[in-house]
């Protein structure tokens, strides 16, 4: 099942059953589907790995509200912000946390042979590809950081 059928099928849902938030966070994913099949060489297509970074996007346009409304006290707008990134992440595979990613991150520098923090953009490079869609960038970048440090 595509993406855009699945949050067709969530927004149907909401709606009969009266669920605002997951209908918002639903909408939000279908007005980002449409845009990105509408963009300059889309082709009315998304692929796959398009999705996955379409989502991660939304989810991390979320975070970044989320993080300004709790620091000025907007609990109101914060919980809607939580609210629409549960919504969006179950589209979302499972992400690795925690020692799960340290051990694949470890595996990756062990790839790359890669020895100080001089190495981190080459560790990067391979832990993105690998890790796309699995694990954010940021917390990527801060377990590499811990490990090269080490």
């Amino acid at each position: 099942m595509s993406l855009e059928t699945a949050v067709m099928d969530l927004m149907k849902t909401a709606m009969k059953a009266k669920d605002d938030a997951a209908l918002r966070g639903a909408r939000a994913i279908k007005a980002a589907i449409i845009v990105a099949k509408t963009s300059a060489g889309a082709g009315g297509v998304l692929k796959p790995e398009d999705e996955v970074k379409l989502l991660q996007k939304l989810v991390k346009q979320r975070k970044d509200s989320l993080e300004i409304y709790e620091a000025q006290g907007r609990q109101d707008l914060a919980a809607t912000e939580r609210d629409e990134i549960s919504v969006i992440s179950r589209f979302l595979p499972q992400q690795l946390e925690g020692a799960d990613l340290e051990a694949a991150i470890k595996a990756i520098i062990a790839e790359a042979g890669a020895t100080s923090a001089a190495d981190m953009g080459k560790v990067m490079g391979a832990a993105n590809k690998q890790l796309a869609g699995k694990a954010d960038g940021k917390s990527i970048s801060a377990v590499v950081k811990t490990l090269l440090a080490s």
